[in-house]
């Protein structure tokens, strides 16, 4: 019962957010939206940079602008409902939890995530 309720309320809260995200676009209301910290502080984009517009530019179907805002979240969207069902199934789907929680895996992500946040800062990405 507890699991649903999360499940419920999870689903509810990327509702709630994929309308807000539909509706207004970061990058013309900015004040209703958080800047990023760490561009602010050191001019240096992090691997989220553009995350928000790229959310809105998906939600409208633009594919092509979200990817010029930040192409990690192309990737990054499907692999974090991947890992959700993982977490979600871990005790009827135990292979596939083990998977993906696999310390090679991780770690891959890892570097995957570090590569993008120093390409994206050489090449402008």
């Amino acid at each position: 019962m507890r699991k649903i309720i999360l499940t419920v309320i999870i689903v509810a809260a990327v509702l709630v957010a994929g309308v807000i995200y539909f509706t207004y676009d970061p990058s013309k209301e900015g004040n209703l939206f958080p800047r990023c910290i760490f561009v602010t502080l050191t001019g240096f984009k992090c691997p989220g940079c553009g995350s928000q517009r790229a959310i809105h530019a998906l939600l409208h179907g633009d594919i092509l602008t979200a990817a010029h805002y930040n192409a990690a979240m192309l990737v990054g969207i499907p692999l974090a409902m991947a890992y959700g069902i993982a977490e979600w199934k871990r005790t009827t789907w135990q292979r596939y939890y083990m998977a993906m929680n696999n310390r090679w895996v991780l770690m891959a992500l890892l570097v995957a995530i570090m590569l993008w946040w120093v390409l994206r800062n050489i090449f402008g990405l």
